[in-house]
């Protein structure tokens, strides 16, 4: 891919998750709210985010407008988080993963949240004094050139981000270099599981839905051992797909793509 189709995506991406920002309704996963989802807004956005694994106990524990429903996962479920640890959420939106990853770690731990839009950034920010959450952090940045020091993370969250990401080799690079020794990453994204129809690759919604840009399990395996880590496990969602009809409505996305989780480990030497 051309520098400058990298640079369309970016664009594409960061103008697409901006307006979503500003919005008080809700996705549906990737797609926009006036796709899909009317003006249900923060009852949509639950409803999602219960479909996805997150619990209801998760939902009242975060302020609302935190969950914007644009998930594809919970990885919260397989990052077993523990006191005191240093986590890092890649693409971290509304702040609902990094809000639930502050109480898990406690105040002994610390929370960095990375995101390349603006306007998420700042909403993360206003929930997170909403919250009263003096262990979390939400930094403007790109994941493919983190600004988090080297060796400070001991988890790596992401949820339905990575796929927009024109360079995923460069994100597993980074996400390796700010890991500690034994780190680890729990992720949940979308993988294509068949080939896509060639007018979907040039189509910009079929990228910014979380669709186009979703790499194979053979790639990703490959990209995660390339930049070095270990014990990597990839488990497709079996039901997946009645979610994924409604991204870009009639046009069969579920055939094409499925959300996963993907968890993988920094060896200690």
């Amino acid at each position: 891919m051309e520098t400058q189709d990298k640079e369309q995506i970016r664009t594409a991406v960061r103008q697409r998750y901006g307006e979503t920002a500003k919005e008080t309704g809700a996705g549906c996963g990737c797609a926009p709210s006036a796709s899909c989802c009317g003006s249900q807004g923060v009852t949509a956005a639950a409803d999602i985010s219960l479909s996805l694994g997150y619990s209801p106990d998760d939902l009242l524990a975060v302020p609302e407008a935190a969950n914007l429903g644009l998930g594809c996962g919970n990885p919260q479920a397989v990052a077993s988080l523990r006191p005191g640890e240093s986590v890092l959420d890649l693409g971290s939106g509304g702040g609902l993963d990094c809000f639930l990853a502050a109480q898990a770690v406690g105040d002994q731990g610390r929370v960095i949240g990375v995101d390349m839009t603006p306007e998420m950034v700042s909403r993360a920010r206003n929930n997170a004094a909403q919250a009263g959450l003096s262990n979390v952090e939400i930094r403007l940045g790109e994941i493919e050139n983190l600004p988090v020091a080297d060796g400070t993370i001991d988890v790596i969250l992401s949820n339905c981000v990575i796929n927009l990401s024109p360079d995923k080799d460069r994100v597993f690079q980074e996400a390796y270099r700010v890991l500690k020794p034994g780190g680890r990453l729990a992720i949940s994204d979308m993988l294509r599981t068949a080939d896509m129809p060639p007018a979907a690759l040039l189509d910009m919604s079929w990228y910014t839905a979380c669709v186009a840009g979703a790499c194979s399990i053979d790639e990703l395996q490959a990209m995660l051992e390339r930049a070095g880590f270990e014990s990597v496990r990839i488990r497709l969602a079996v039901d997946s797909k009645p979610r994924l009809e409604e991204w870009i409505p009639g046009a069969n996305v579920e055939d094409y793509a499925a959300s996963a989780s993907i968890e993988a480990i920094r060896p200690l030497a």
